[in-house]
């Protein structure tokens, strides 16, 4: 289990229960030495402190990113919530810009608002310098999303950088000069670093070297990426060789006036290495731009073979383009650099085979979301899990490629991924994608079904109920005429998680028990689907207050999921199992359960997952505690398997659409969120982010998000203050922790039935399985403190007195 989450937890005197989460950084990790820049860095550093938008411009290849990586390490202690870096290099367009950056700075929103609206409320208390690198491609787009989330976040400072300005009103420039040439200068000493990996021995201050040395330096007027390249070519051919080549390319002229720009000399490095290559390398370079991304060997071998190159061609010529700096290598990664992509992506158009690439690119990325989807139970799970979320652009652009010609394949590929990318939190684009390939494809078959059920998941998790039970009914008439058990079940999974998200347990019990009874002979407990139904069943039994028996389902559910490793069922499993065991008092099993569940989700980097887990832990250990707990630390019911319960919205995401309710006088149903629900820290009323319990601290890990707070930012706790007013009843009910030291489990109290109407609606409301101690007469309980609600007062009472 990791470190974060510590043992079993304190005892009555240990320290109060954490919940305030730092963000942590991602900044790129530095693979090779970085020389010189000592100017550039204190410019940059004193723009970033100066500034809310730096941006540093300079030609391709002269090392702004390497600057911002150095910069931004520096900078980092500065900024409360840390440095939070996005990519844009892998984007062709703009459609993923929001959504790389909502990803980049932890944004999981669960909810039908605008991408953008979602990114600027995530970002309004924040303090974080954020990184956006590789704009030039998308330089208006980016000018206007940094123009709406500037505006709205006080706190947020930004580097971007770019080969051109973006044109923001206020945008600082830092520009980005070539290393220096003459004497002993930070070029020379760049080529000899990089020297040293591609020659090991080679001495370039021996005697015939060092001049030949200062004129490629020269030649290549201190490109960084140009010097680099020419470092790789010294593994196979001497100084003065090198030296000699480059200068039959590069006449570059006393006069400063006559001079190509440096962009020009640049492209003639980029060619000159070219040349140098094989031409099997050459090729090979070629046929790697398709690549959105990262990628590792496989894809290249996947993709890139053909004709003359074979497969063992292709890891020969990639071990060639990695010594000549052509391609980078991090591990079991390669990357190539958008400056050498650019030129090899020329060189496909020229050979004709743009077309023929992004077939292959495609049927290589459907291939694996089809491995995916088959290994998703079983003990590669989590392996799959992160080569999707890893892939991300690329299967993007697969999806992209095959709607505009094989919409049965994206038809497919969006329903075999789609669950995949829930999980991750890619709803708008999951929905996006569903839609298109639903709208463009086949009217009919089980890659259609599997489609409607990933667009009834995303939906659902949305929000959007009616969309969700439309389609949960249509994706049941598709799979009854496919025929197939796992079009069944996953139709059946669907309808049983909309009518618990909708108040309707018993509806959702009924469905899923009638189905896994008849697909029982035909399909075997362990297929992902089935695990799924089972999942619903213990959500169901636990929501109806039958408890021994949710019990008995969740251990032999969970039972089911060790036998294969299969770790994203269980670990929700694990969260039942918590709340089960704290409805029947037992403090102790639940904190177990829940470090379990928090284990698991670590595993998948699952941050919304680690907030329900931290939640129920809170409460877990304040009733063991037995010491009144810290206003606005609630835990919730984990109905949504992979997403926000009703009453809720994914933490950080914006004012919950949704509330508790209570039943009120004579069986009427008071909707309004209780009080508890909207006191903060010291029993104060308001919604406020910044009040924070002294002292509470938690680390969720490098992927977990920041600002899980008592207050604001653990699942039931939103801006509750922004909305008191008229909101909807959950499917299950929250459960407080115990209010003070006299709490205690009512023995008089028995589980609601679910025979009745009365007491399954009793079941709805706040537990009433804990209430204050009573004499033996058992006279009425002692009026709650000053600023308990009336709903909260009668949530206290035993179920008999509830008319």
């Amino acid at each position: 289990m990791p470190a974060q989450y510590g043992n079993q937890g304190p005892g009555p005197a240990g320290p109060p229960v954490s919940a305030t989460v730092t963000m942590a950084s991602n900044i790129p990790e530095e693979t090779t030495s970085f020389v010189g820049r000592k100017a550039e860095l204190a410019r940059l550093e004193h723009s970033l402190a100066a500034h809310r938008l730096t941006t540093l411009t300079g030609t391709g290849g002269v090392g702004k990113t390497r600057l911002a990586v150095r910069a931004t390490r520096h900078a980092a202690t500065g900024h409360r919530d840390g440095v939070r870096w996005a990519d844009l290099s892998p984007l062709h367009d703009d459609g993923l810009l929001i959504a790389t950056v909502s990803d980049a700075v932890g944004l999981c929103d669960h909810t039908l608002r605008m991408p953008i609206d979602a990114l600027c409320e995530w970002l309004v208390d924040k303090e974080l310098l954020l990184v956006l690198d590789s704009c030039e491609h998308l330089r208006s787009a980016c000018a206007h999303l940094l123009g709406e989330i500037l505006t709205t976040s006080p706190g947020l400072t930004v580097l971007a950088t770019s080969r051109q300005p973006l044109g923001i009103k206020g945008e600082q420039l830092v520009e980005v000069e070539p290393l220096p040439v003459e004497g002993a200068a930070d070029a020379l000493t760049l080529l000899r670093d990089r020297a040293a990996a591609a020659a090991p021995g080679l001495a370039l201050d021996a005697p015939g070297n060092a001049e030949a040395a200062a004129d490629i330096c020269r030649r290549l007027e201190g490109i960084p990426l140009a010097i680099e390249l020419a470092a790789g070519a010294l593994g196979r051919d001497t100084v003065e060789q090198v030296a000699v080549r480059i200068g039959s390319r590069f006449d570059v002229p006393t006069d400063e006036s006559l001079r190509l720009p440096r962009h020009r000399t640049l492209r003639t490095a980029i060619g000159w290495s070219h040349e140098l290559c094989t031409p099997l390398e050459r090729l090979l370079w070629a046929r790697l731009t398709v690549l959105r991304g990262d990628f590792d060997e496989a894809a290249a071998r996947e993709i890139c073979a053909g004709g003359p190159l074979t497969e063992d061609g292709v890891t020969e010529a990639l071990n060639g383009l990695v010594a000549k700096s052509v391609v980078g290598r991090d591990g079991a990664r390669h990357r190539m650099l958008d400056t050498i992509r650019e030129y090899g992506r020329m060189w496909l158009a020229e050979l004709g085979e743009e077309r023929a690439a992004a077939d292959r690119h495609a049927a290589c990325f459907l291939g694996l979301a089809r491995r995916a989807h088959a290994g998703w139970t079983g003990d590669e799970q989590i392996t799959w899990y992160h080569r999707i979320a890893e892939s991300h652009a690329d299967l993007c652009a697969a999806l992209d490629h095959l709607l505009a010609h094989d919409t049965g394949a994206a038809q497919e590929m969006a329903g075999r991924i789609g669950f995949f990318w829930c999980c991750c939190g890619h709803l708008p684009q999951t929905r996006e994608y569903a839609q298109r390939a639903l709208d463009a494809g086949p009217a009919e078959g089980p890659h259609r079904t599997r489609a409607l059920w990933v667009l009834g998941i995303t939906v659902m998790l949305q929000g959007d109920y009616p969309a969700a039970r439309r389609l949960g009914r249509e994706c049941t008439r598709a799979a009854a005429r496919d025929g197939t058990d796992e079009g069944i079940l996953a139709a059946a999974y669907l309808c049983g998680l909309t009518h618990l998200m909708t108040g309707r347990p018993e509806a959702s019990l009924r469905q899923v028990d009638r189905v896994l009874r008849t697909t029982g002979t035909a399909t075997p407990l362990e297929t992902a689907y089935r695990l799924r139904c089972h999942l619903i069943t213990v959500f169901a039994l636990t929501s109806l207050g039958r408890l021994d028996e949710a019990e008995a389902a969740a251990l032999s559910l969970r039972a089911a999921c060790e036998a294969q490793d299969e770790c994203w069922t269980r670990s929700y499993v694990d969260y039942q199992l918590a709340l089960i065991a704290l409805l029947q008092g037992d403090a102790d099993t639940s904190a177990a359960h829940a470090r379990s569940m928090l284990a698991g989700k670590h595993r998948l980097r699952d941050s919304f997952g680690i907030a329900l887990g931290l939640d129920i832990l809170a409460a877990a250990i304040a009733a063991r505690a037995r010491r009144p707990r810290r206003p606005g630390v609630r835990h919730g019911t984990g109905l949504l398997a992979h997403g926000r319960p009703p009453a809720t919205r994914h933490p950080g995401t914006g004012p919950p659409a949704r509330g508790l309710r209570t039943p009120g006088p004579r069986g009427r149903r008071r909707r309004r969120l209780p009080t508890r629900l909207r006191e903060g820290p010291g029993g104060q009323r308001g919604g406020g982010s910044r009040g924070r319990a002294p002292g509470r601290t938690a680390d969720v890990g490098p992927e977990g998000t920041r600002s899980i707070r008592i207050k604001k930012r653990i699942l039931l706790c939103g801006r509750a203050d922004q909305r008191r007013s008229e909101v909807r009843q959950p499917a299950v009910p929250a459960v407080p922790a115990p209010r003070s030291a006299r709490c205690r489990r009512s023995p008089s109290t028995t589980p609601p039935s679910s025979t009745t109407a009365s007491t399954a609606a009793a079941s709805h409301a706040p537990c009433t399985r804990w209430s204050p101690r009573r004499s033996p007469r058992r006279s009425p309980p002692a009026r709650p403190a000053s600023g308990a609600s009336r709903n909260s007062w009668r949530a206290t009472r035993p179920p008999a007195t509830r008319s």
